[in-house]
């Protein structure tokens, strides 16, 4: 049986963050960190893929799961500083950092803001942001756009999954944290929307592994290549035909390069 420590920690400004603990409480630590308006139930299914050899680490980010509260004006850096703060509060000096969609932008940030405590970095179906990223499709933004109801949350499944996965045809955990309120949505949209790491992207000095399905249209696997190219001694995994979520479709081969890459790393 899964034993999970879920605690309510003060962020600096008096924000409550919500944040779950498990594995093993000695052995190297491990963020994972979710996508865009997702809590940290992002990671339910593929958390026990890291929990034998890592203290696996998440939190809710503001606005989503038990984050809640007024929110003022954030960005994938502060996000990345309520992260540091959560590594505070646990006691942990260092650890390997998973993000994956914008919570690869927030790693980004968190190994360039705050770099002693980041011992490898996984970078996964994420952008540098700014002008010189890829965009997505411009029919695809314009359909996310007009869809509602039922029609959206098809369109975003056939984003995140090809049609062969069939183990979770009616529900991802992965297509947002549906108690968000439009206002809380909102934030999150502008957060991704605004994050450009594109100049400092040569700072980070973590070694760091970029994952990415090339089938994926929400964030075109162009940008894979590009933070490649922007981050000095980087790896590069391709997942052939993955689409958004191809870390969870694919994680029988996904998560065992992950875990291979922080096994030398970390």
């Amino acid at each position: 049986m899964e034993t999970r420590d879920q605690r309510t920690i003060t962020a600096r400004d008096g924000f409550p963050l919500e944040v779950q603990v498990s594995g093993p409480p000695e052995a190297p630590a491990l963020l994972l960190l979710q996508g865009q308006s997702n809590s940290h139930r992002w990671w339910d299914e593929l958390r026990a893929d890291f929990e034998p050899q890592f203290r696996t680490v998440t939190f809710d980010y503001r606005g989503t799961g038990g984050s809640r509260g007024e929110l003022t004006e954030l960005s994938t850096a502060s996000f990345a500083a309520d992260a540091a703060e959560v590594l505070d509060h646990l006691g942990i000096a260092r650890a390997a950092v998973y993000g994956t969609s914008m919570g690869g932008r927030i790693a980004q940030m968190l190994a360039l803001d705050f770099p002693d405590r980041v011992g490898a970095l996984v970078l996964g179906c994420t952008t540098p942001g700014g002008p010189n990223s890829v965009k997505r499709p411009r029919e695809v933004g314009q359909s996310l756009a007009r869809l509602r109801g039922r029609e959206h949350t098809q369109y975003l499944f056939s984003l995140f999954y090809t049609p062969n996965w069939t183990v979770a045809p009616r529900y991802s955990k992965l297509l947002g944290d549906d108690t968000m309120t439009a206002h809380e949505s909102a934030a999150h949209l502008r957060i991704s929307a605004q994050h450009n790491a594109w100049e400092r992207l040569p700072e980070i000095t973590a070694p760091t592994l970029i994952v990415h399905g090339d089938d994926d249209l929400m964030n075109p696997v162009d940008n894979a290549h590009l933070l490649h190219e922007r981050i000095a001694n980087s790896r590069i995994l391709i997942c052939p035909g993955g689409r958004h979520g191809f870390f969870e479709e694919f994680a029988e081969v996904v998560s065992p390069e992950v875990l291979g890459f922080l096994s030398t790393t970390s």
